[in-house]
């Protein structure tokens, strides 16, 4: 029996624990340094743009022509402007957001809870660009740009 190689210790519980779990995908996550701009840009967009959407949509409602109000759809794109301007005193979002038409009043009470309108006679679909600068611990907005097209963005 001298002969025979002894194998490691540390192999064998390995190979139980492979064996137990059974073939699994192996995931790795990224990491960025706490100063890495994108990571700070993303945590500002899901932690702001809600609001800000909010506003471009109730800015939409109050100027559009149309009775029924307008829900938000989807946002299409969203970003954080990087502005050297110093007009702007907050944050600064650029989204373009799709709406459709409700079957409800714009000044009615339960918009959110409002059905979207059916109509295959008509298109109840607009695509808007907006930009907001925003100071959102603040809930104050304001409007720098916005730029709507009837139809579908698909």
């Amino acid at each position: 029996m001298m002969g025979r190689q002894r194998r490691c210790r540390w192999a064998q519980p390995w190979t139980l624990l492979l064996l137990l779990l059974g073939p699994r995908l192996l995931v790795t996550h990224g990491w960025r340094r706490k100063g890495d701009k994108n990571s700070e840009n993303t945590n500002i967009l899901e932690l702001y743009l809600p609001a800000v959407v909010e506003y471009a949509l109730h800015v939409y409602n109050l100027r559009s022509q149309d009775m029924n109000a307008y829900k938000v759809v989807r946002v299409l794109r969203s970003w954080l402007e990087l502005s050297e301007q110093k007009e702007e005193k907050g944050l600064v979002f650029s989204m373009e957001l799709q709406f459709a038409r409700t079957r409800c009043g714009k000044f009615d009470e339960d918009i959110d809870n409002c059905p979207f309108q059916a109509t295959p006679d008509v298109n109840n679909t607009i695509t808007c660009f907006f930009t907001v600068d925003t100071e959102p611990w603040k809930t104050e907005f304001q409007l720098l740009n916005d730029t709507c097209l009837e139809g579908s963005a698909e």
